[in-house]
């Protein structure tokens, strides 16, 4: 056995923890009791928020329309829906998955996106505490998942995920699940490919893979996302044909990378130099960041230290994508994960924790937001305030890069 496989091995021991249903019989009563009262609350305000505010859920509204055209055989990427007029933007495989949303009224179609939402942020809190191997006591980890949903509703790249009705959570959790899977895993991989086919940025995982010595993994990813491409071209073949030769590269029709919705480091950049179109000077930066973001990764994969690995590709994808909407960091639910799995070894770093979840759920960047071109023309000391995200993604990787230098070898 290798050295890298050999520290896989060891740090795999650490996510597979007992079922959960055994870790809830052990459960101590009143904690359990106390964190469902708090989750019970929460949603309660939650719902109370929504019929409130009337939220629209307009990606959840996309989907349907999306679903509808994969089964009548309309222009897929000619529909406009919504009063803010939005296209369809994913592959067409997406849309024939959403098609069961078109048999949907409306108001049925917004709630059960809801509660999909909710189950699949308990999973995806499930997945995340077993990969880093925390809390420590598998007989508290069901108390520590209501807990991670009651409050991280209200964070807000989960809570804007809830708000839009969108499938970012879902994404997660495949990928996560695929990877914390051991390298022998019959299917490893696939999880991947399906991911990417449905929308492209997981695609950098499976070069994860190929990178970290799982070639078999890497290669079935490859394989069920081309089969992804291939399902898209036989239900709608000039579809397919018109997304694969130039919808895809047609970033304008996403949305407008110098917003503040946008945070990845493309928006960054725009913002900071005050312009709408950054051209080579994001290009070369998100080259670097990408071989940066992926080295480090590697490195932290042979030491042993997967979960840091699969946090700085997550990372590194959400940085270097043109257009990396708020709602697409809901990654920062297995980060908060692991930054806890690591003050548990060093007191001092619980407030790093803590200044990462408020960091998560301020909501800076609406702050400063105002209509019109006005964040084209923030001043220096307002640019953090419009791009927590991609600079706490850069600062991530470099204490990833710090870490995995003094991490061991198992």
């Amino acid at each position: 056995m290798s050295t890298t496989t050999a520290a896989r091995s060891a740090n795999r021991k650490g996510w597979e923890a007992q079922p959960l249903r055994v870790a809830l019989a052990a459960t101590p009563r009143r904690p359990l009791m106390l964190a469902t009262a708090l989750l019970a609350v929460s949603l309660t305000v939650y719902a109370g928020l929504c019929l409130t505010m009337r939220f629209e859920m307009a990606d959840a509204v996309v989907y349907r329309a999306e679903g509808l055209a994969a089964a009548t055989g309309q222009g897929l990427y000619d529909l406009r829906v919504t009063e803010w007029n939005l296209p369809a933007t994913y592959p067409p495989f997406a849309a024939i998955l959403f098609v069961p949303t078109s048999w949907l009224p409306l108001d049925v179609l917004r709630l059960g996106a809801t509660e999909i939402n909710v189950a699949l942020l308990g999973l995806l809190a499930h997945l995340s505490f077993r990969f880093v191997g925390w809390p420590r006591r598998v007989e508290l980890r069901p108390v520590a998942i209501i807990v991670a949903v009651a409050l991280g509703v209200w964070i807000e790249p989960v809570f804007q995920t809830f708000v839009f009705g969108q499938v970012n959570i879902a994404l997660a959790c495949l990928v996560l699940w695929d990877l914390a899977r051991p390298d022998g895993a019959r299917g490893k991989g696939v999880a991947i490919g399906i991911a990417a086919g449905i929308k492209l940025t997981p695609a950098l995982f499976a070069v994860y893979l190929l990178l970290t010595g799982r070639v078999r993994a890497a290669a079935l990813s490859a394989a069920s996302f081309a089969g992804t491409v291939l399902i898209g071209w036989l239900a709608l073949p000039g579809a397919t044909v018109d997304f694969w030769t130039r919808r895809m590269f047609e970033t304008e029709r996403v949305g407008k990378v110098w917003i503040v919705d946008n945070q990845s480091l493309q928006g960054l950049i725009a913002r900071l130099l005050h312009t709408p179109d950054p051209g080579a000077w994001w290009t070369i930066p998100a080259a670097l960041t990408a071989a940066v973001g992926l080295v480090i990764a590697v490195r932290a994969a042979r030491r042993g230290l997967e979960a840091w690995g699969v946090l700085c590709a997550a990372v590194t994808a959400l940085l270097i994508s043109p257009i990396s909407w708020t709602h697409h960091w809901v990654w920062c639910v297995p980060l908060v994960a692991l930054l806890a799995a690591e003050a548990r070894r060093v007191r001092w770093r619980w407030a790093v924790l803590g200044a990462v979840v408020v960091a998560f759920t301020a909501r800076t960047m609406w702050i400063v937001h105002q209509p019109g071109l006005f964040v084209l023309h923030l001043s220096w000391w307002r640019q953090p305030f419009a791009s927590p995200y991609p600079l706490m993604g850069l600062a991530f990787l470099a204490v990833a890069a710090v870490r995995t230098r003094r991490g061991h070898r198992a």
